[in-house]
């Protein structure tokens, strides 16, 4: 038995849901990265995850404690979310890291090894299935990624590692957020991993300064307490908002749909990203950054193509109550199980 009524219009399929959320979430962290490669000129890395993750616990624990239902405070699943937040933390700290060396491009490129990542750990940890057309495109995006690197190069420095390490932090996260799964809303999940992430950076960058020599070119890894300038409020605040929205489009498509399906989805930050640093600041990437960026975009595509097709036979309306959201309000529509009331 279904509750809906023979002539309802479908309801939204999980691959469709986290594909939105994707697109979504990802034009949110283009808006965000700009901003955080601006801004770094004028504070350090250690301050602008901080602000972000207050203004993250800022918005979402009034709104957890306004709408309770699903929306949960304390959860057994907090060492998962503690995970996740060292994982955010750290991998996020390098890749900001690579800003003031690199173009916008050329560190999104490196990173966009992620999607290619999190479907392997998918593979090995969730057991999903890796067919031959996924493994094909799987392995033209790492040629890709090895390209727009170009380690063989007199240019080539160690600043590229740190966004192909974010790259292999995010992965693991994102697998985290599948494990967690419909067990935990949205906003419990980024509650958790952004508040927590603020409480991490600030003894991570005290400790990095007592443990390394900042030299003048790294001044953007420098420590000092949080302070903002009255005049960048409104910016720290819109830098934290976007980044909060973001990350919670992000971790609920990985949620609710397969995360071999929803990662390449992702590569359409990097077209986006390119064309913000033409724009904003006249980046124009290298030959081996656009071939690498235009085989990784391929490889995605093509696998998104290819796992949409399968999903057009075997997806069904979520199964679960959160996977579908009533317009104008923040709390999901209530959809029970079909299995439950059969």
């Amino acid at each position: 038995m279904s509750l809906l009524a023979p002539d309802s219009p479908r309801l939204p399929s999980r691959a469709l849901h986290g594909i939105l959320c994707v697109e979504i979430g990802t034009l949110l962290f283009v808006a965000q990265d700009a901003m955080m490669k601006s801004m770094l000129a004028l504070y350090p890395i250690w301050t602008l995850i901080f602000v972000r993750s207050v203004m993250s616990v800022l918005v979402l624990l009034p709104l957890i404690l306004l709408l309770g239902g699903p929306h949960r405070l304390l959860t057994p699943l907090w060492p998962l979310h503690l995970a996740r937040a060292a994982l955010f933390t750290i991998g996020f700290s390098l890749f900001y890291a690579a800003f003031p060396f690199m173009g916008l491009a050329e560190v999104t490129t490196i990173f966009f090894a992620a999607p290619l990542i999190t479907a392997l750990m998918a593979a090995l940890w969730l057991k999903e299935t890796i067919g031959p057309h996924r493994l094909g495109a799987l392995i033209v995006g790492f040629v890709g990624v090895l390209i727009a690197m170009n380690p063989t190069s007199d240019a080539f420095t160690w600043i590229a590692i740190l966004p192909l390490l974010c790259a292999v932090t995010y992965a693991a996260s994102q697998i985290i957020a599948r494990k967690i799964g419909d067990r935990e809303s949205t906003l419990t999940v980024g509650l958790y991993t952004l508040g927590f992430s603020g409480l991490m950076i600030l003894p991570m960058g005290w400790s990095f300064n007592q443990i390394f020599t900042v030299a003048l070119e790294f001044g953007h890894l420098g420590w000092s307490l949080p302070h903002a300038l009255p005049g960048d409020l409104p910016a720290l605040a819109l830098l934290g908002l976007l980044g909060m929205g973001g990350y919670l489009l992000l971790s609920r498509a990985y949620q609710v749909a397969n995360a071999s399906l929803v990662a390449p989805f992702d590569y359409t930050y990097l077209p986006i990203a390119t064309l913000v640093a033409f724009l904003v600041w006249d980046e124009v990437p290298g030959l081996t950054t656009l071939f690498g960026m235009a085989l990784i975009t391929s490889g995605g595509l093509y696998l998104g193509y290819r796992e949409l097709r399968a999903s057009r036979d075997t997806d069904q309306p979520a199964a679960v109550a959160e996977t579908l959201f009533i317009p104008g309000s923040p709390l999901p529509q209530q959809i029970p199980d079909e299995e439950e009331i059969r």
